[in-house]
């Protein structure tokens, strides 16, 4: 084969194009998708913050205090021999409206009669029932749906995975037992709380 030939050939192979070639029409579109995805993935949501909230204080919170009570809660402040509604004015020197959710009952409920001591005391006429809208009795998802959706509260509970869910949530103040008595965290020294 002369070299005439060789370089004729070689001329045909070259004026074929790469099918990854930026001219093809097809290539276009695909980078064109691509850039659409990528400008979508750097737009973030962030949730809108509560007009409450001043310098990560939560404003709205103020005596009388609406705490929301987990299930273990009760539990636990019935094994260090707490009442609950006095141990809460002791921990915040000021008066105190323990709320509980139907979704608590239903799961002090559910525990049987081992735990019809916490079920008296949940049952307590002082105690403010907030009715729940939603299917289901899982009390955790509830207490923290209703805390994102008004921040007027503070969540009283010793389950760990819960009050991590909560502390993720700015400005809600989490009540837990220490040492026999309640410890509040997260609460600004300056509503006269000192824990």
């Amino acid at each position: 084969m002369g070299k005439a030939k060789k370089t004729r050939r070689f001329a045909e192979v070259k004026r074929l194009l790469n099918p990854k070639d930026s001219r093809l029409k097809s290539v276009q579109e695909k980078q064109k998708k691509k850039n659409e995805e990528k400008e979508k993935e750097t737009i973030r949501n962030v949730p809108q913050v509560a007009s409450s909230l001043f310098f990560r204080h939560n404003a709205a919170l103020g005596p009388p205090y609406h705490i929301l009570v987990d299930t273990n809660f009760i539990n636990f402040s019935i094994q260090n021999k707490l009442e609950l509604v006095q141990a809460m004015m002791d921990c915040l020197y000021a008066k105190c409206i323990p709320c509980i959710t139907d979704c608590v009952m239903a799961e002090l409920e559910k525990l049987g009669p081992k735990y019809r001591i916490a079920l008296r005391v949940a049952r307590d006429p002082r105690f403010e029932r907030l009715p729940c809208s939603h299917k289901g009795t899982y009390a955790d998802d509830c207490l923290v749906k209703r805390v994102m959706q008004h921040k007027c509260y503070i969540v009283a509970t010793c389950d760990k995975d819960l009050k991590r869910r909560i502390r993720k949530i700015p400005g809600i103040p989490i009540m837990y037992i220490s040492k026999r008595k309640y410890t509040i965290e997260r609460l600004p020294e300056n509503y006269g709380v000192h824990s």
